[in-house]
C-alpha cells in the first residue's frame, strides 16, 4: 500500500535524510521525500498497518529534524 503525507521540513538536505530513515523503519518497503512540494511518499510493507508505522517514521526523522512534522 503507497500513501502520501504532507511533511514540514526545513532544508533539501534534511529531507534527503529523512527520506533514509524512512525507508531504514520496520514495516516501511520504500519512502521518497520531495522538499519542494514537501510531500513524502511512503510504501509499506505487505501487512503493515500504517497508523503503526508512521509514529515511528516521524520519531525518525524528528532525530534528523527536530521541529519536523509528518500530517497523517
Amino acid at each position: 500500500m503507497k500513501k502520501s503525507y504532507k511533511i514540514e521540513v526545513d532544508c533539501a538536505n534534511c529531507a534527503a535524510k529523512m527520506e533514509e530513515c524512512a525507508k531504514n523503519t520496520a514495516g516501511v518497503k520504500d519512502a521518497s521525500v520531495n522538499f519542494m512540494m514537501l510531500k513524502m511518499k511512503v510504501e509499506f510493507e505487505e501487512g503493515a498497518d500504517p497508523a503503526e508505522v508512521m509514529p515511528a517514521v516521524l520519531e525518525g526523522c524528528r532525530k534528523v529534524e527536530p521541529d519536523c512534522e509528518i500530517f497523517y
